[in-house]
C-alpha cells in the first residue's frame, strides 16, 4: 500500500511538466479546416472583394502532434523522466525502506490480499504512466507506434524499481502478481494507441469515504487525503468503453458516451484477513468482506473539442476519473443495488 504514495508523487509530479503544459503543437489545425474563397460582387459600380469561409467540421482528437522530432523537446521529455524516477525512487527508499530491515532478494506472495483492489491499483497507475511516456514522446515528435514504445519502456522502469525495492525488503518481497498488473496495466494502454486512432476502452477509477477507515486510520488513512489512497473500501475500479468509437457509423450515439463496468470490495480492516484488534489494542467490530460489481455510464473526456491548451491537459488527466453517474451493484453478499448518483 505505501508504494501508492511514490505513485502517487510522480503523477502529481508529472502533472507540472512541460509536456502537459503545452500539450498542443501550435502549427496544426486542430478543430477545424478553413478554406477561402475569394468572390467579387459589384455593387453601384464598385467593386467590393470578401471572403466566403467554408468550415470542414472534421472529427478532431483530443490532442494533434507533429510527426517530425523535435530534439530540444525529446530532451526536455528525457531529463524530465530521469528527474521525476530518480527523485521518486530515492525518496521511497530513504522516506521509507531505510526504516525496515534488509534481507536478500526474495519473492512474496500478495496475490490475495486486498481481495485484489491493490492489484488494480498497480494496474492504473501503470497505465497511467504509460499514457504519460506516450503523450510526452508524441508531443516531442515521436512517431506514435515509438512513442507507445518508449512511453511503456518508462513505466515498467519505474514500476519495476519498485517491485525491486520490495524485493530486498524482509517485511515484503518481489511480487510477481504486482508484476504482473504492472505489465498488464502498461500492455493495455500501449497496445491501443499503438493499433488505434483513438483508445476505445480506458481504465478509471473513482472514491467515495467509508466507515472503516475510522476503525484503522494507522492502515486505512487518518485524513481524507489519505484514505482516498489508502482506503481500498472506497475505491472502484471501472473500465469504460467508448460506445461512439465501437459503433462510429452510428449518428445516434454520442462518442463522448462510455459504458462502464466496475469493480469494487468493502469491508477490509486489513489486507489479507480482518484483524481482532486495532494497532490500540481495542476490540474492533467483525466485518464481512465482499466484491462488488458495478454497471455504469461515463464521459469520454478525451472527445471534448477545444482550442484551449490548459483545458486539452486539464481534460487529459481528468480522463482517469469516472464520472458520478447512475449506477447498477450486484455484490457477493447476493445483493442488487441501484445507486442514482454513484462515486
Amino acid at each position: 500500500m505505501f508504494k501508492n504514495f511514490s505513485i502517487t508523487f510522480f503523477f502529481i509530479a508529472l502533472l507540472a511538466s512541460p509536456v502537459f503544459l503545452y500539450p498542443q503543437v501550435p502549427e496544426l489545425i486542430d478543430s477545424s479546416v478553413v478554406q477561402s474563397e475569394n468572390n467579387k460582387v459589384n455593387a453601384e459600380g464598385l467593386n467590393f472583394r470578401f471572403e466566403k469561409l467554408q468550415i470542414n467540421k472534421a472529427k478532431t482528437p483530443l490532442f494533434s502532434f507533429s510527426e517530425e522530432l523535435n530534439k530540444k523537446r525529446l530532451a526536455a521529455v528525457l531529463a524530465t523522466d530521469a528527474v521525476l524516477i530518480g527523485t521518486s525512487i530515492y525518496g521511497l527508499n530513504e522516506l521509507w525502506y531505510k526504516n525496515y530491515a534488509r534481507s536478500k532478494f526474495h519473492l512474496f506472495d500478495d496475490s490475495r490480499e486486498w481481495l485484489q483492489m491493490d492489484k488494480l491499483g498497480h494496474l492504473e497507475a501503470a497505465h497511467i504512466i504509460t499514457a504519460y511516456g506516450y503523450y510526452s514522446f508524441r508531443w516531442a515528435g515521436m512517431e506514435k507506434k515509438e512513442a507507445a514504445l518508449y512511453g511503456s519502456a518508462v513505466s515498467l522502469a519505474y514500476m519495476t524499481a519498485i517491485e525491486v525495492l520490495d524485493g530486498y525488503s524482509t517485511h515484503w518481497g518481489f511480487s510477481l502478481a504486482d508484476m504482473s498488473a504492472n505489465i498488464l496495466g502498461t500492455a493495455f494502454f500501449a497496445t491501443q494507441a499503438y493499433f488505434f486512432e483513438e483508445r476505445r476502452v480506458k481504465l478509471k477509477i473513482s472514491y467515495h469515504s467509508t466507515r472503516y477507515a475510522s476503525y484503522r486510520p494507522e492502515v486505512l488513512g487518518s485524513t481524507a487525503a489519505e484514505r482516498i489512497i489508502k482506503d481500498y473500501n472506497g475505491q472502484t475500479q471501472w473500465l469504460s468503453v467508448s460506445a461512439g468509437l465501437v459503433m462510429p457509423k452510428s449518428t445516434k450515439v454520442p462518442k463522448w458516451l462510455c459504458v462502464s463496468v466496475g469493480y469494487g470490495a468493502e469491508g477490509m480492516l486489513g489486507g489479507f484477513s480482518n484483524p481482532e484488534r486495532n494497532e490500540k489494542g481495542e476490540t474492533l467490530p467483525t466485518f464481512e468482506r465482499y466484491r462488488q460489481f458495478y454497471l455504469s455510464f461515463d464521459v469520454d473526456f478525451a472527445q471534448v473539442k477545444t482550442n484551449k491548451k490548459w483545458v486539452r491537459g486539464l481534460l487529459l488527466a481528468l480522463n482517469v476519473i469516472k464520472v458520478p453517474c447512475p449506477t447498477l451493484e450486484y455484490n457477493t453478499k447476493g445483493e442488487f443495488k441501484f445507486h442514482y448518483l454513484y462515486f
